[in-house]
């Protein structure tokens, strides 16, 4: 029996080139450059001034809205810059700059082989679900699949709506990328603990984990760890894409579907990726706030392939030069997979909280064939798993027709790429229809805010 969603969906190579490769703790940097902007919503706010001196894990910025997540230091140090500095992607963001002493990096490095736990498992115990919404939005937790969506956000829903399922994403469908296969292989039983802390907090007694089987080692250690626990399943799914986009996922689980323009909850469903559940053990147990993650950095001809634990606002550069630097080959670099992430102007730029890997592909597998006339062949709509029409949203994007795109769904859009994927005439779909998707949804959002 297949056990996946059924509209849409592509089998891209996998390439999972460091699928074996154990988690290398990467050592604290003796500087950090922190942005404010790292999840979706509102930018944190600054709370440090220029001379201060911090210790690690302390807060630099503050949440400003409902919708925003606190940012912390990885390291302790001093606050040497307040200023704006240019992401991967060329844009301008605010930032914090710290650099640490020898002392500093003495006393971060003996705090990290002696860390102890905050509480006891009595005291989590004790803990009430508003207590432990509480822990995560004070650690600036956020999604760590790759959208950085504030995880109290997910954790407060509506008036009116309650989930009966927490759905935890362990799917990692996107090729190349292996830092969530490598965390479930390492610390399951502490992301079960976060998993259990996640259906206190959302109020359900009911877990499914989403795997793909091409993760069988996986698959086979949670459920031989969850056995006797009727509170956890393991879901065993077929190797799709993009299956850890969160409609897809409940898709294929549950058999529910989200209704257009509505989140998860509307389906009775809360997603949480795997890291996410881990980064809420450490939050609850350890009293970490998230300043560190997962980054696989990998590709054909990468010396040291691997998946690396980085502190978040470690430079760029410097991770590609552990893991072997830019080989000479190197057509494209991209932070997060090939279907969904994005190319880089620059490698002198600090890593964020929703980077999920750094990925350097060969001239060969970087360029474009040259674009030809759509030939009506239908199988960019045979490919969508959200039942758009992707040729006609891109020329209605193309011709700036945004009354039509929104008409026509265009905010449904997953981004996930499957049109660009498939399209026989290497046509920049996808392209088009972000473009037409950004400026649809400011549309929507300028008429909102005049009502």
């Amino acid at each position: 029996m297949s056990h996946t969603f059924h509209k849409g969906g592509v089998h891209p190579p996998e390439n999972k080139i460091t699928a074996s490769c154990h988690i290398i703790e990467v050592e604290l940097p003796r500087e950090v450059v922190v942005t404010f902007s790292q999840h979706i919503g509102a930018m944190a706010v600054c709370c440090r001034s220029k001379g201060e001196h911090v210790k690690r894990g302390d807060l630099i910025a503050k949440a400003s809205g409902f919708v925003s997540a606190n940012v912390h230091t990885p390291i302790s140090g001093t606050v040497t810059r307040l200023d704006k500095w240019k992401t991967a992607f060329g844009y301008a963001a605010d930032t914090v700059t710290i650099v640490a002493d020898d002392e500093d990096h003495a006393g971060d490095m003996a705090s990290i082989a002696g860390r102890e736990t905050l509480r006891t498992a009595k005291e989590v115990a004790s803990l009430s679900d508003k207590d432990i919404v509480e822990i995560i939005d004070n650690a600036g937790i956020v999604g760590l699949g790759g959208a950085a969506f504030p995880t109290k956000v997910k954790l407060s829903p509506p008036s009116g709506m309650n989930a009966d399922m927490l759905l935890i994403n362990g799917v990692e469908c996107e090729p190349y990328l292996t830092n969530d296969h490598a965390l479930m292989l390492a610390a399951p039983q502490k992301i079960l603990d976060g998993i259990k802390l996640l259906m206190k907090a959302a109020g359900t007694d009911r877990a499914v984990i989403g795997i793909e089987r091409n993760k069988d080692d996986a698959i086979k250690l949670f459920e031989k760890l969850t056995t006797g626990d009727p509170s956890i399943s393991v879901a065993a799914l077929d190797v799709k894409y993009p299956q850890g986009s969160e409609k897809q996922l409940i898709k294929a689980v549950t058999g529910r579907e989200v209704p257009s323009g509505a989140l998860p909850i509307a389906a009775g469903v809360i997603v949480h990726n795997v890291a996410t559940a881990y980064a809420v053990y450490e939050a609850v147990y350890l009293g970490k706030p998230l300043i560190e993650r997962i980054i696989t950095v990998t590709g054909p001809s990468v010396k040291r392939p691997g998946n690396y634990n980085v502190p978040i606002g470690m430079n760029i550069a410097d991770l590609v030069d552990i893991a072997g630097g830019v080989p000479a080959d190197t057509g494209k670099i991209i932070l997060g997979g090939p279907m969904m992430g994005r190319a880089v102007v620059s490698l002198d730029a600090p890593t964020i909280k929703g980077v999920s890997g750094i990925l350097m592909l060969p001239y060969d597998k970087s360029h474009r064939d040259a674009v030809q006339p759509c030939i009506r062949c239908a199988a960019c709509v045979d490919a969508c798993p959200m039942g758009l029409e992707p040729y006609r949203l891109a020329t209605l994007s193309r011709h700036k027709m945004w009354d039509e795109a929104e008409d026509d769904k265009i905010i449904n859009c997953i981004e996930c790429g499957c049109c660009s994927y498939s399209c026989p005439s290497s046509r920049p779909i996808l392209d088009y229809i972000r473009l037409g998707k950004t400026t649809v949804g400011s549309i929507i959002r300028d008429r909102q805010s005049k009502k």
